[in-house]
């Protein structure tokens, strides 16, 4: 056989075995004696899963203190599932909004992006939004100091839109 036809043959041999390699069933599981004694009582949790804590620029039902909503208007007949608006320091929000409705995407959309559009933001959207998202949209202003990013899921009906990233603090 010439040189190139054993390296072929080599090389498939060693792929198969590769590939049967992990082709095994994992051994038995030895069986443990479950203790059933009174005197060891069950392990209580250490930690809640959740918390009843919420951060001070977070809101649960309703916008958070400091949400910029003449900037990011709650859509009509929307309800708000959780806000935030954090300050970061340097003149701008960190903001996000969840809200859930039973209002079109497009409709949805436009809530969000008629003010945004008018406050100065220029809008890109990607080609296809991300997979499972019935919509999706980004807003922008400053040279990017500025960003928010949307998203709508559509599910059973009813759309879910996510809406985050950093703005400008108000002005009083």
């Amino acid at each position: 056989m010439s040189r190139p036809t054993l390296i072929v043959l080599a090389s498939t041999a060693l792929l198969g075995a590769g590939l049967t390699a992990g082709c095994t069933s994992p051994p038995d599981p030895t069986p443990v004696a479950a203790s059933s004694s009174p005197a060891s009582p069950a392990p209580a949790p250490s930690e809640s899963l959740l918390s009843d804590d919420i951060d001070d620029d977070t809101a649960v039902g309703t916008l958070a203190p400091d949400f910029p909503a003449l900037l990011v208007p709650v859509p009509p007949d929307a309800e708000v599932l959780v806000s935030s608006a954090e300050p970061l320091g340097d003149d701008r929000l960190r903001i996000s909004l969840n809200v859930r409705t039973d209002q079109d995407t497009g409709g949805l959309l436009e809530a969000v992006r008629a003010p945004l559009l008018a406050a100065g933001f220029s809008e890109s959207a990607p080609p296809a939004p991300e997979p499972g998202l019935a919509a999706q949209t980004t807003f922008s202003r400053a040279e990017g100091a500025e960003l928010l990013v949307v998203g709508v899921l559509d599910r059973d009906g009813r759309r879910t839109m996510t809406l985050g990233g950093t703005v400008a603090v108000p002005a009083p």
